[in-house]
């Protein structure tokens, strides 16, 4: 039986490495088919083949930041994690990153639920295969420096939903609150509600959007 594993990072030496590592590792039974990629057009248009011709993808290895396919809006690994999750359900993915600001990370794992989720400094050719066998086996796996940041948050007593993460991390990208519906599925009042909201918990109800950024980004958040 095959266990077709996607890899994508715009980086081809770190794909044959991943390739090299996974290639020894044995998954029971399972004989790994690796499907390489390096950008996100290429990616979806692979994801879309595996799903016309009723080919699974068992496992999905997704760097984060990549180059976008922007006729479809698909920015990065984020979008595709979307996309897999909705073609193929029973997909194991994991995401990889160099950024572990605590909202994003939150945002990732609210909104996906990866299995695996990785900072780069954390992880070395010794432990990379092992870890993902044992994702595939079912196990979940944040490493150290994505639960550091999840932490923050819980310091900071902090527990907004994907939505409020979204309208900070946008203003903070230059995105305008007038623009904010045309990236997030809420009513103009909505989103002026939980603005109000954030810059009550930032900056106790004062403060302009610069000096709220200004808050998350020396908090950390951002």
């Amino acid at each position: 039986m095959n266990l077709n594993i996607l890899i994508v990072d715009d980086h081809p030496m770190t794909v044959d490495s991943y390739v090299n590592l996974l290639s020894d590792t044995e998954f029971q039974e399972n004989l790994p088919t690796f499907i390489k990629s390096h950008n996100c057009e290429d990616a979806y248009n692979k994801i879309f083949f595996h799903f016309k011709q009723n080919i699974n993808i068992d496992f999905a290895l997704l760097d984060i930041n990549m180059p976008p396919y922007k006729e479809l809006n698909i920015n990065n690994g984020i979008d595709l994690a979307f996309l897999i999750r909705e073609k193929f359900t029973n997909c194991k993915i994991v995401l990889l990153t160099m950024r572990s600001e605590p909202l994003t990370v939150d945002k990732i794992i609210k909104g996906i639920q990866p299995e695996g989720f990785i900072s780069k400094s954390d992880i070395n050719f010794e432990l990379f295969p092992i870890i993902c066998k044992n994702i595939i086996d079912g196990e979940v796996f944040r490493s150290a420096t994505i639960i550091e940041s999840q932490r923050e948050l819980f310091k900071r007593n902090i527990n907004w939903d994907n939505h409020d993460n979204q309208i900070l991390i946008l203003i903070s990208e230059g995105v305008k609150t007038v623009n904010l519906p045309d990236y997030i599925p809420l009513s103009m009042s909505a989103i002026e509600k939980r603005k109000a909201n954030i810059k009550d918990q930032l900056l106790k109800g004062k403060g302009s959007d610069k000096d709220l950024i200004e808050k998350a980004k020396t908090l950390g958040l951002i």
